[in-house]
């Protein structure tokens, strides 16, 4: 099933009364329960696709198709409560209240979402969360109390609090050494197959082999896709290897 996607979609800004044309025409398609990859050039216009198809930032121009949704035609208010509550959002810099703990940082945006909610429902899936994500153990600790791979599945579990249709992930490995970054694939790898939406940009040819499309972008628009099929752990070397292959035509 189809659940985004995009027609002609473009982004502009103006600077210094000049246009810089960011996104031309981007169409692309996410259906449930894929795990896509987003690569390309530094410039390319990768961070700007999903700030604008997760109605971060307005499009210019085109339609952004979400459940049957024009996100192009919503207001801010209803775009932010749709993000708030459909939409889970993982960033390389991880953004966290730095007042609160762990477990405070997860719970706030579902109590946010949910202002006349039983919190104790909240309150247990978080549990459950932080137990799936190994992080059940630093729950009351401040955020500089974590290991930079513990804080980037405490915004895993933050992500998925709402039980949002996709998540959109943002260079989340990018502040992480080797092993960490490792460890948090692997923990969106087994979200994903359990049938969570994904779409993350990266850099890192071995996150995005982990995906099973890749889409690069080059000068504002989707030149190639790849496709690699669901994840498998057994051919983790060989899709690595096949990725680089294909990036390597594409003069990666």
């Amino acid at each position: 099933m189809e659940i985004l996607k995009t027609t002609d979609l473009c982004k502009t800004y103006v600077i210094n009364k000049r246009q810089n044309n960011v996104l031309r025409n981007v169409n692309l398609s996410i259906n449930e329960g894929e795990m896509i990859g987003v690569m390309g050039p530094s410039g390319s216009g990768k961070t700007t696709l999903l700030y604008t198809i997760s109605g971060m930032d307005g499009a210019t121009a085109g339609k952004i198709d979400f459940f049957g949704k024009d996100l192009t035609k919503l207001g801010a208010n209803e775009m932010s409560d749709l993000r708030l509550q459909k939409m889970g959002f993982i960033f390389q810099q991880m953004y966290m209240m730095k007042n609160l703990t762990i477990y405070d940082n997860i719970v706030l945006p579902a109590y946010q979402a949910n202002k006349s909610s039983d919190r104790n429902r909240i309150n247990e899936r978080a549990r459950k969360l932080m137990k799936k994500l190994g992080i059940s153990d630093v729950a009351d600790n401040e955020i500089t109390e974590v290991s930079g791979g513990q804080l980037q599945r405490a915004c895993i579990a933050r992500s998925m609090i709402n039980e949002p249709k996709i998540i959109f992930a943002d260079e989340p490995t990018g502040a992480l050494n080797r092993q960490n970054s490792t460890e948090v694939m692997e923990e969106l790898n087994k979200l994903n197959a359990e049938g969570v939406t994904m779409m993350i940009v990266t850099h890192d040819a071995k996150v995005a082999s982990r995906c099973e499309k890749i889409y690069y972008i080059e000068d504002g628009n989707i030149r190639d896709e790849y496709h690699l099929g669901k994840f498998s752990a057994d051919a983790d070397y060989q899709r690595e290897k096949e990725l680089n292959n294909w990036l390597m035509k594409l003069g990666w």
